[in-house]
């Protein structure tokens, strides 16, 4: 097993090295062009990956809060404000949805109390009440 692990570990970082330089942009490659980069990992098994790692690319700081990086959502106003206009929306919606609740909650209270039937009823169930009787 560790014989195994000798060679596909030196294996696996030489092809995460090579695909890594290959979707590399050739403005962002360091020192060399990226053919003779590509050349270096595939020629050179274990040291030409490391040496790519450490000097062959450009690499970025992390943008903090700058134009153009990713910011968490806590800290993107942008974020923010769509939550509110959701949570707007979605207590206006609630509030339509209890004032129906409340209606039918009135309705079923008149049925209940004895009101007046035809009134309670809708006037469509009505006309189609009198076409039944005669």
């Amino acid at each position: 097993m560790l014989r195994a692990l000798m060679f596909i570990l030196p294996l696996a970082l030489t092809i995460y090295a090579f695909i890594d330089c290959v979707n590399t942009p050739e403005q962002e490659t360091k020192h060399l062009p990226k053919v003779v980069w590509v050349i270096i990992i595939l020629l050179f098994w274990v040291v030409g990956p490391v040496v790519w790692f450490a000097a062959g690319k450009q690499r970025r700081a992390a943008a903090r809060g700058g134009s153009g990086g990713w910011v968490a959502p806590d800290d993107n106003p942008e974020f923010l404000k769509s939550l509110r206009e959701e949570k707007a929306d979605d207590e206006a919606l609630l509030k339509d949805w209890e004032a129906d609740l409340r209606r039918r909650e009135d309705e079923l209270k008149r049925r209940e109390q004895g009101g007046d039937a035809k009134d309670s009823r809708d006037p469509r169930d009505a006309q189609d009440s009198k076409d039944t009787d005669g």
